[in-house]
């Protein structure tokens, strides 16, 4: 199999792995380094400047060991198979970063062999990457559950971020349909990376000359309509995951069916794309917003509502807590409102200082009043043209529709290439 063909089939396995994260690390490019880093740097994205940035997201090997029956790599799925070398992976990386095409590579894998031989092939292939082609660019690395704690390590000395997928909100699920991973294969490693970030801190403080380790922090993955867990479960999961292993981030991938399994959704399923964007809306809460995933969700509420963003539909269920006068609320409240995001409720508490706000100067400090009117009074007076008392007529009102139509029609990720095979060779050829 030659080189285009592999990286066909390893840029394609790859796609369900979601990436769409900032780097998180500044890193100014050097004289004798290739490329550098940017924080704003968002992988298939833009960044603060307007500038578009792109890695290469792909996968070492798509050759599995494992049989997780949700994955398309599966060990007994018939399919193409291969692997690249650590050479080639590292000829790729640069020839196209030389060519403007990427600014970082985000890695992944299936388990080749077994863990360790797998995380042994992706650690010769960094560490060229950064010591002898001098790279300086941003790289995600995904950690291998299961193998040897110095083999992570090592390779989160070369990564700017790691990644550990839970994949599966519960151990009866991983037990169901991943009989070959645990819980504790997954949490190990991902407690070593906390950890380790935690003594790198320590160190970098006390010698200069210390090497990083995960500057960018770690994050995980969730697979969302595998398996039968509520929203409240994965909700609390996250909520768990953020305390206790620090991390940047938790991703939400809806589960698209590709494979037949008795134990998974039928094939014509649609993908649960609004279910996914719930989840994000309310993982913003939980980060940014003082929530906590109790108050999202509760027992007699396990889910979500579909036609109610998380942050309005707890504010309709406590209306006992509106309307908040504007010129006076504390800033927690104030960040409760529908409407009021974080950067207008800190405009808001610093604008206040110097006068009394109305409806007109809301707008101007970037408060949606089309959601929070119903929420709001300023200096006493109130523009909702609905009763307050009655939250069905406002869920009613700040209710959004026509999410039908996503849910049928899930996104594709962008192809690395053209259709074409002669466009194909012209790109690792530089004559486009």
């Amino acid at each position: 199999m030659d080189l285009l063909e592999k990286l066909e089939i390893l840029t394609d396995a790859a796609k369900y792995d979601v990436a769409c994260t900032s780097s998180g690390v500044d890193r100014p490019g050097q004289p004798g380094k290739l490329g550098n880093a940017v924080k704003a740097g968002i992988c298939h994205s833009f960044a603060a400047d307007g500038r578009c940035i792109s890695l290469l997201k792909v996968l070492m090997s798509n050759d599995c060991a494992y049989d997780c029956s949700y994955c398309v790599n599966r060990h007994s799925l018939d399919a193409k198979r291969t692997t690249f070398t650590p050479d080639e992976l590292v000829s790729l990386t640069i020839q196209f970063y030389r060519r403007n095409y990427i600014e970082g590579l985000f890695l992944s894998s299936a388990v080749v062999k077994n863990p360790d031989y797998t995380c042994e092939l992706m650690l010769k292939a960094l560490k060229k990457l950064r010591e002898e082609e001098n790279f300086w660019g941003y790289v995600h690395v995904k950690a291998i559950p299961g193998a040897s704690p110095r083999l992570t390590e090592q390779l989160g000395f070369y990564a700017d971020r790691m990644s550990v997928n839970i994949e599966l909100p519960s151990q009866k699920s991983l037990a169901l349909l991943a009989p070959q991973k645990s819980k504790e294969k997954i949490l190990a490693p991902m407690g070593q990376i906390r950890d380790g970030i935690r003594e790198n801190t320590t160190d970098l403080v006390k010698y200069k000359s210390a090497q990083k380790f995960v500057p960018a922090g770690q994050s995980t993955q969730m697979i969302i309509g595998a398996s039968p867990e509520t929203d409240r479960q994965i909700l609390s999961l996250t909520e768990g995951l953020y305390r206790k292993y620090s991390l940047k981030r938790v991703f939400f991938s809806a589960y698209m069916p590709m494979v037949s399994d008795r134990n998974l959704p039928a094939r014509d399923t649609p993908p649960p794309l609004l279910r996914e964007h719930r989840l994000y809306q309310a993982d913003w809460l939980l980060r940014f917003y003082g929530f906590q995933a109790g108050e999202i969700l509760d027992d007699e509420h396990p889910d979500f509502n579909p036609l109610l963003d998380p942050k309005c539909n707890w504010a309709v269920n406590h209306m006992e807590h509106f309307p908040v006068e504007i010129n006076r609320a504390p800033y927690e409240m104030l960040l409760r409102v529908p409407g009021i995001g974080v950067k207008s409720a800190m405009r808001i508490r610093s604008a206040r200082r110097y006068a009394k706000l109305d409806f007109d100067a809301l707008k101007k400090l970037g408060v949606v009043l089309k959601r929070a009117k119903y929420f709001i009074v300023c200096n006493g007076k109130s523009i909702s043209p609905l009763p307050t008392d009655n939250p069905a007529v406002i869920a009613g009102a700040v209710s959004e529709r026509g999410f039908s139509q996503r849910e049928l029609a899930p996104p594709e990720q962008m192809s690395l290439f053209a259709p074409s095979k002669e466009d194909k060779v012209k790109c690792l050829t530089g004559q486009i």
